[in-house]
């Protein structure tokens, strides 16, 4: 498990290598990917890599990082401003953008902070409160009963 929490922290190295260096970086308010899981895994989460992941209705590519045995998809933008323009327009009932229609098969939980929106498809309790915890209040709402 070890050395695929390295690899993992490794590929996401990947990712941000190209981005200039910005403001410091706190587990409160994880602006990149590797930030995101030291938030996690300080905690006691297990984090594990799943692979990349691509989405239709995100311009840039992800990975799916693997919480606790549950699959999380993390897309890392450039900036913080190319973040914002995708994640405004996610809709509270889940719809990743107004023209958009997804049927999910299960609750979709959407975050988004600094350069990251992160989504969660599930119900697991741990799971949204562990990502909660580290990247705030979710951009969706709970499914009726869920």
């Amino acid at each position: 498990m070890r050395l695929a929490r390295v690899l993992l922290i490794a590929g996401l190295s990947l990712l941000t290598a190209a981005c200039a260096p910005g403001q410091a970086e706190t587990v409160a308010a994880p602006l990149d990917a590797n930030a995101l899981i030291e938030a996690l895994t300080a905690p006691g989460a297990e984090v594990d890599d799943g692979g990349a992941v691509e989405q239709a209705f995100f311009s840039v590519d992800g990975r799916i990082v693997r919480v606790d045995g549950e699959d999380v998809q993390v897309f890392e933008y450039p900036d913080a401003d190319a973040r914002q323009a995708e994640s405004e327009l996610i809709q509270p009932d889940g719809s990743p953008n107004p023209t958009t229609m997804v049927t999910w098969i299960d609750q979709p939980n959407f975050w988004a902070r600094g350069r990251l929106i992160v989504l969660y498809v599930g119900r697991q309790a741990t799971t949204i409160e562990r990502l909660s915890s580290a990247l705030g209040q979710p951009l969706t709402e709970p499914w009726p009963g869920g």
